[in-house]
């Protein structure tokens, strides 16, 4: 009789703070993200907007208490550089799919695209691809899809700030994007492709960055599976803190009195002008979320536990 494994997980721990991930190619994001949970030994996780397989770049993932964020960043805008392959139409918009179409590449010149590229900035009306996560009835498209089932994808809106021409081949393009929330770049790709008469499809993408992560630093899985030898501190050394991810809010540095009256469902008096605020103590911790009212009162609207133990960042 086989001798059952004596080996037992160590138990999570309460880190927090806010990674910027190098997403790998072929990952999914939640693969991705439960692999730093792993590393991390992490009770709480979760990502800040997914990317697909074929997507690599920044993947912000909230640790801890950071999740509590991690929806005010969902909203954010984001930069991606991509690969156009033109002439080939796909059932999903990228290399992944199966080509559904081929169409003759015209004789392209910088100036025939720069003049089809504005076209599609702005406020524009954008059709999701087929194969994506968004729901009708509670199912993601792409199982219907999956199934072979034919159904329309309504048009919604979507914000495009710009798009910039940054290479050009015989039958491909290279564009650096900064768009909106729910804008997907597979969708831009395709109808780029119809708008040149050739048709066209993601080869390549990279997301450059995410608000309020304009120059990030990111880490890879391959570094952080390294760092994990030297132990937990090496890990967490990484961890950007909670308020990196709330640049615009308004802070307010609170006494230890203060912050006892807080987190025991009380309203310290603040000096400060009434709207959100992000309150913070004396030794740079975030302490939570908050609403400084009309008679000076502040009230709690997210809080974050108190870190034990020193351990992760603060």
């Amino acid at each position: 009789m086989a001798r059952k494994s004596q080996y037992r997980r160590p138990p999570t721990r309460e880190v927090r703070g806010i990674l910027l991930l190098d997403k790998p190619l072929g990952l999914s994001s939640n693969q991705a993200l439960q692999k730093v949970r792993s590393l991390y030994n992490a009770t709480k996780a979760g990502h800040t907007g997914a990317l697909d397989p074929l997507a690599t770049g920044l993947l912000p993932i909230c640790l801890g208490e950071a999740t509590k964020i991690a929806g005010l960043l969902l909203s954010e805008s984001k930069a991606y550089r991509a690969r156009v392959q033109l002439g080939a139409e796909t059932d999903t918009d990228d290399a992944e799919g199966q080509i559904v179409r081929r169409r003759a590449v015209p004789a392209l010149d910088r100036d025939v695209v720069a003049a089809v590229l504005p076209q599609f900035t702005g406020r524009i009306l954008q059709v999701p691809p087929r194969y994506s996560a968004l729901k009708r009835d509670g199912e993601p498209l792409y199982l219907r899809a999956r199934r072979g089932e034919t159904f329309d994808v309504p048009a919604r809106e979507v914000d495009v700030i710009r798009i910039d021409l940054l290479e050009l081949g015989p039958d491909w393009l290279e564009v650096e994007v900064e768009c909106g929330s729910g804008t997907y770049i597979r969708s831009l790709a395709r109808d780029i492709g119809d708008a040149l008469e050739c048709g066209g499809h993601i080869a390549s993408l990279r997301r450059l960055w995410v608000d309020p992560f304009r120059s990030p630093v990111m880490v890879t899985l391959d570094q952080l599976t390294e760092l994990a030898g030297d132990g937990a501190s090496a890990l967490d050394a990484l961890l950007m803190p909670i308020q990196s991810g709330l640049p615009d809010w308004r802070q307010v540095v609170l006494d230890e009195s203060q912050v006892r009256c807080l987190r025991h469902g009380q309203r310290p008096q603040v000096n400060t002008a009434a709207g959100p605020v992000l309150a913070m103590s004396a030794d740079g911790e975030a302490i939570g979320l908050t609403e400084v009212l009309g008679d000076g009162s502040m009230a709690a609207r997210r809080l974050f536990q108190p870190l034990q133990g020193g351990s992760g960042s603060t």
